[in-house]
């Protein structure tokens, strides 16, 4: 179902569930992976933020957040 049925039909669009894509800017691939950080300059070394990842993008999200020590973990989303 299209958004703009879902509204008509009555749906609440908090129910609407968007795709979940990659985080690299530009893309619109489907996410296949999370990837887990934090920046130690402002978060609990607890704290993860999440970044989704398509398969080609993962790599380079990836070293982007290893180069800045930032990357934690990697998983299967």
């Amino acid at each position: 179902m299209d958004l703009l049925g879902a509204l008509s039909s009555g749906a609440n669009p908090s129910e609407i569930e968007a795709p979940s894509i990659c985080s690299r800017k530009g893309c619109r691939e489907a996410a296949e992976y999370k990837i887990l950080w934090n920046n130690p300059k402002i978060h609990t070394p607890e704290r993860r933020k999440t970044w989704l990842a398509c398969s080609e993008h993962r790599a380079w999200l990836e070293n982007y957040l290893q180069e800045r020590s930032f990357w934690k973990e990697t998983l299967p989303f």
